[in-house]
């Protein structure tokens, strides 16, 4: 149709067809290799997650594990802080100085208070120190001098008696004057650490038990409240927390008349031993909280709860420690008699100068 003259061209709107995904290909080998890269696009699915990994698993082990430990730790400084520390006078007659890092002298008592499960409520006066050790400890190193309760001494103020009769005469306090005194070459005693007998066997329960090595069998007759004595083989044996109380109080053996206090002593640290080695154990790690809890209130200690946790680390870290137990002889009736040669070399060692 003709346009009339002097009318503008019409506009026009220019509309392009969308490219033709198989356009500029060649039939046959570029189609077939669009099609193969279409149908890998489809059959590839979205992830929904990484699932399982050894890494991952790694990972959440290793965050449940220090989870526990941090709990653990804290369970062990609040009970050492809410726990009853020692007397005003104990803690007067403790030396000044000393630090767990470059070393520090602690002494451990254990009285014969009547109280727990094998103690004869039914004794009557005044405590004396059942248990009495040293211990040196300082970074990654442990010591320990055990003191048999039978040696005699000058009691500072009450003249010659048996060791363990000045916690009966003066308490703690005279207790901590009368081991400085007798030892002598200086010897400081740092801190104090009193092990309750009535929460003792719980530690040990906590723990699972432990085993210790019995240089001979045991047969004693009754004492405390073990009313039909205790009977142990030569040997291992597995003991709950009361067997193993009894076990370092057993003051009579039958199968063994020879033995004395020393023997006695030297089961004491046995006990400590044993409760070493199954902390140090695999399967006390799941007991790790319990223990933690249980621990300080086995103990009255001038000591706070870094400090008594630095103790607790150096004790499963420093190795089984150099054992010793004072080396002494008969001397009038059933005390014992300490050399002045055999205390200076006990001191040497303990203190880790010879």
């Amino acid at each position: 149709m003709a346009r009339p003259p002097g009318q503008p061209p019409p506009e026009y709107k220019v509309y392009r067809s969308r490219r033709s995904p198989f356009s500029g290909l060649r039939p046959g080998k570029d189609l077939d290799s669009l099609r193969r890269r279409l149908g890998r696009r489809r059959d590839k699915t979205p992830r929904k997650g990484g699932g399982i990994t050894p890494g991952r698993v790694f990972k959440w082990v290793a965050i449940a594990a220090v989870t526990w430990l941090l709990l653990s730790l804290v369970l062990f400084m609040i009970s050492a802080q809410i726990e009853g520390g020692v007397s005003d006078e104990a803690e007067e007659a403790l030396s000044g100085g000393g630090n767990l890092f470059f070393g520090s002298t602690i002494l451990v008592l254990g009285s014969d208070q009547r109280t727990g499960a094998s103690i004869d409520k039914s004794q009557s006066g005044p405590a004396r120190a059942d248990t009495i050790m040293l211990i040196h400890a300082s970074f990654g190193r442990i010591r320990k001098l055990s003191i048999p309760r039978d040696v005699e001494v000058q009691i500072p103020g009450h003249g010659p008696g048996k060791i363990n009769a000045a916690y009966a005469l003066g308490g703690p306090s005279l207790q901590i004057q009368t081991v400085e005194s007798f030892l002598g070459k200086d010897l400081k005693i740092n801190h104090l650490i009193e092990v309750d007998f009535e929460d003792f066997p719980e530690l040990i329960d906590a723990l699972g038990g432990i085993t210790v090595d019995s240089k001979s069998r045991v047969c004693s007759p009754p004492f405390d409240n073990f009313w039909k004595g205790l009977r142990l083989k030569k040997g291992e044996n597995d003991l709950t927390g009361r067997q193993a109380l009894g076990f370092a109080r057993v003051r009579k053996n039958d199968c063994a008349p020879g033995e004395d206090d020393r023997d006695r002593a030297e089961r004491q640290q046995e006990v400590l031993s044993g409760m070493r080695r199954k902390a140090l154990s695999p399967g006390t790690f799941f007991r790790l909280p319990i223990v933690s809890w249980r621990a300080p209130k086995t103990l009255k200690t001038d000591m706070r709860g870094p400090s008594l946790m630095a103790l607790f680390a150096d004790l499963a870290t420093g190795g089984t420690g150099d054992t010793e137990v004072l080396e002494a002889g008969p001397g009038v009736g059933s005390n014992l008699f300490v050399s002045d040669a055999a205390k200076a070399d006990a001191v040497r060692k303990l203190t880790g100068e010879g």
